[in-house]
């Protein structure tokens, strides 16, 4: 009976794709690069005990003639067991950081009867996205390499209700001896030149696991619900319509920016009237 590799290099690309996803196989192997012939994807696959073996970023040998979304990508990404292990710890960093802002959040409240969150948002990049960025940094298309470099594949969005919110849960953040400051870019003091406000931790947090501790990377964005909002419909102005941006435009999203920037003052201000 013919091997794998044997009964691969007869297949078509994405017939070839559809037979690396059978049961059988957990992992998948991620080749990209337009024509590849399954027998050249037969040859870089290490095949122990019936599966796949590689730390390759996405494991997904992927037909480029056909075309897969981020969608179709997803889902054979489901099933590749070594992408879920790496997410996951991602993921469970998440949940560590959140869980830690929500207790200062709580604690800051029973002490002076308002929260300094209003809400909290988390994201994970998608594979694609992921992919993009170290390809243009030419990084290589691996997990150690991705862990090592790409410090944002994950984030947090602190939304708070002041200013002085902002900087208060950055310091308890940065005040916990466990927590690693990687970076920090404090736009709120200085603002990019098109008026973008935000507070930018780039931080290390332990998640412990059954059998290790792994200290993963987590970016945090905090700012005011009015930086927040500028920000949301600054990026749908510039990115979302794909428009060019003239001057008269960026003259007039620097005054919305501003002008947000006045509104946190003013209100700030008058917290510390009625407190």
């Amino acid at each position: 009976m013919p091997d794998r590799a044997s009964q691969l290099s007869g297949l078509p690309a994405f017939d070839a794709v559809r037979f690396l996803l059978c049961p059988s196989l957990r992992r998948i192997q991620f080749l990209s690069g337009r024509n590849t012939r399954a027998a050249d994807s037969a040859e870089r696959l290490s095949l122990r005990n019936g599966e796949a073996i590689s730390e390759n970023l996405f494991n997904l040998m992927v037909a480029t003639d056909k075309g897969l979304d981020d969608l179709q990508c997803q889902r054979l990404l489901n099933e590749n067991r070594r992408y879920q292990e790496v997410i996951l710890q991602y993921r469970c960093a998440l949940k560590v950081l959140e869980s830690r802002l929500e207790i200062l959040n709580e604690e800051f409240s029973l002490q002076h009867d308002r929260n300094p969150i209003e809400h909290m948002k988390s994201r994970l990049k998608s594979p694609s996205s992921i992919m993009n960025n170290m390809q243009k940094r030419g990084l290589p298309l691996d997990f150690p390499t991705m862990q090592a470099n790409i410090m944002d594949v994950d984030g947090v969005r602190v939304i708070c209700s002041f200013e002085e919110d902002v900087f208060f849960l950055a310091k308890c953040l940065k005040d916990q001896s466990d927590i690693e400051i990687i970076t920090e870019k404090d736009y709120i003091s200085h603002p990019k030149p098109n008026g973008y406000r935000s507070l930018h931790l780039t931080i290390r947090v332990p998640v412990f696991f059954a059998e290790k501790e792994s200290h993963m990377s987590v970016e945090v964005q905090l700012r005011t619900i009015a930086m927040d909002f500028w920000a949301s419909l600054e990026h749908t102005t510039r990115y979302n319509k794909n428009l060019p941006i003239n001057a008269e435009v960026e003259t007039e999203l620097k005054e919305c920016a501003d002008s947000s920037r006045e509104w946190d003052s003013k209100m700030e201000h008058l917290l510390h009237i009625l407190t």
